[in-house]
């Protein structure tokens, strides 16, 4: 399938004009080889373990969440040389979709609000809120850290909660924790928890389930969506989080 069909097809699911104006160019395409794409490689970042693993699978394309470059260059780092030296010797083009996939209908945050169980959904700027089953701070900590599969932190103490909100990556800001209070939200769901927002925000349970595991489902997701398309072979590169729980045994 010619690469540009493709980018079609992706900006279908997520469009470009979705994304913050902070995202150069709205993302999008890259590394653009303009190969026949027979193989889709999709993983959460595009690093150098993730784009030699694509290679290993013969990738023709690795769609990423995070982009390999963010902001205009006017010089090639060593590590940023070998991710580009590895892409084009083995002609993979690089396709990222960020902000645009956050607020896209079936992207970041509607698979992660859909994997921690949440009803009643509504869109809140990028993130969504729903529902849960009545629980305490402790018992949505274990559900999250058990959804997710990772380590979780969490602060706030409330007899009850029922409302949350989930912002995937780095979402603890002023701007999407007024929101939450706006929307009577009880739990707030994000990565990045910084000590001044502990500080503002006591009135929450703040739940820091990491960047990796609330953006990673997403991207998940998008694998199988792609698997649909006739003709197209696609594969999920999984990373190392490098988070580990510690052993209580």
């Amino acid at each position: 399938m010619e690469l540009a069909k493709v980018v079609e097809i992706l900006e279908e699911v997520a469009p470009p004009e979705l994304a913050e104006d902070f995202d150069e160019g709205r993302i999008g395409l890259i590394l653009n080889l303009e190969n026949d794409i027979k193989k889709i490689a999709v993983a959460l970042d595009a690093t150098y373990c993730v784009l030699k693993k694509a290679a290993e699978i013969k990738a023709d394309l690795l769609v990423t969440h995070h982009t390999l470059i963010f902001h205009p260059i006017n010089k090639i780092s060593k590590p940023l040389a070998e991710c580009l030296k590895l892409a084009l010797e083995n002609e993979i083009s690089l396709y990222s979709m960020h902000t645009n996939y956050d607020r896209a209908e079936g992207g970041i945050n509607d698979v992660l609000a859909s994997r921690l169980g949440l009803r009643n959904i509504i869109k809140a700027e990028i993130g969504r809120i729903g529902e849960t089953e009545p629980c305490s701070p402790a018992e949505l900590a274990s559900r999250v850290s058990e959804s997710l599969k990772t380590p979780v932190v969490y602060a706030g103490e409330k007899e009850r909660i029922k409302r949350v909100m989930v912002v995937g990556g780095s979402g603890f800001s002023t701007e999407f924790l007024e929101i939450a209070r706006v929307n009577r939200v009880d739990a707030f769901i994000s990565s990045e928890l910084k000590h001044n927002i502990l500080r503002d925000y006591g009135d929450l349970c703040l739940i820091d389930a990491t960047h990796y595991a609330t953006e990673n489902p997403g991207m998940e997701a998008l694998c199988s969506r792609l698997l649909e398309i006739p003709g197209l072979e696609v594969e999920f590169i999984e990373q190392p989080s490098g988070l580990k729980a510690i052993d209580k045994s």
